[in-house]
């Protein structure tokens, strides 16, 4: 979400704010068919995950991950809380303070609320959304603008929080194939349902504030244009261990590039696997 060199204009803190986004929804690693199986989960109540994005050599914003118990209605529910913001010299141009949140099902991950609330330099957003499944919709309340959509859903529809964890589960790397392309369907604004798409590039080896972490590594495509240099220009690395954190995305811009680390962790369920140097 935030960063900001006084070099860089308004556009290109969105390219930020959108390397923020990946980080509440990236990891997309499912493969389609069948109900994902949650007796192996790859995460537990309590985990919390901390995100740094950087460009160049400034420190632009954090972005943090927390799961904790809840409930909706009756039911026991997942609630993860996302968080971002712009810190230091960044905060001084542009100040981001955003809040994505997700209530989603502890058996199947799938979601029945959503919660967006961004402030980015002035730009905002108030958004919940609530998902009925006995009758195949999802309802957007704009609170801002004091609109309400409505949206049709299918099996397998995620949050943009939801979808991060419910993919965590869903994979396992028998499923995936180099040079193959996976698709979930996701909704988080009033822009309706899109397919985040993502193609599997292999095992790749990365140097980390923990040391060395074999990753499984990932290209996310986006719309080319006024934000990214080219439809591939992102890539994603994700643990290849029991866990499947992100540990690292990084987009290629019209000058430079942002990163997002993994900068802090506690209450992982599996062993983080970090290769020891020789």
């Amino acid at each position: 979400m935030g960063i900001i060199l006084i070099l860089l204009t308004e556009i290109d803190m969105k390219k930020v704010c959108f390397v923020l986004i990946l980080i509440f929804s990236f990891s997309g690693l499912a493969q389609n068919g069948g109900a994902a199986s949650w007796e192996q989960s790859s995460f537990k109540t309590g985990e919390w995950l901390k995100f740094r994005i950087h460009y160049g050599f400034l420190n632009a914003s954090y972005a943090t991950l927390h799961v904790v118990n809840d409930t909706i209605g009756d039911k026991p529910v997942y609630h993860v809380i996302g968080k971002g913001k712009t810190t230091g010299f960044a905060s001084i141009f542009f100040k981001v303070d955003d809040t994505y949140e997700s209530y989603f099902d502890k058996n199947d991950g799938k979601p029945y609320r959503f919660i967006r609330k961004i402030d980015e330099g002035g730009y905002t957003k108030d958004i919940e959304i609530n998902f009925d499944y006995n009758q195949d919709l999802a309802v957007l309340d704009d609170k801002k603008n004091k609109k309400k959509f409505n949206f049709t859903i299918q099996e397998g529809i995620q949050d943009l929080i939801s979808g991060f964890y419910y993919l965590r589960n869903k994979y396992e790397l028998d499923d995936l194939q180099v040079g193959k392309s996976l698709t979930v369907e996701m909704l988080y604004d009033d822009d309706g349902i899109f397919p985040f798409k993502l193609k599997y590039l292999g095992k790749e080896i990365l140097r980390t504030k923990y040391g060395k972490v074999e990753c499984l590594k990932f290209r996310p495509y986006v719309q080319s244009g006024r934000v990214f240099k080219e439809q591939e220009s992102l890539s994603l690395w994700v643990s290849n261990d029991r866990n499947k954190i992100p540990v690292r995305i990084k987009a290629d811009l019209m000058v430079g590039s942002i990163k997002a680390d993994l900068d802090g962790y506690n209450g992982l369920k599996n062993q983080f696997k970090i290769i020891m140097d020789r």
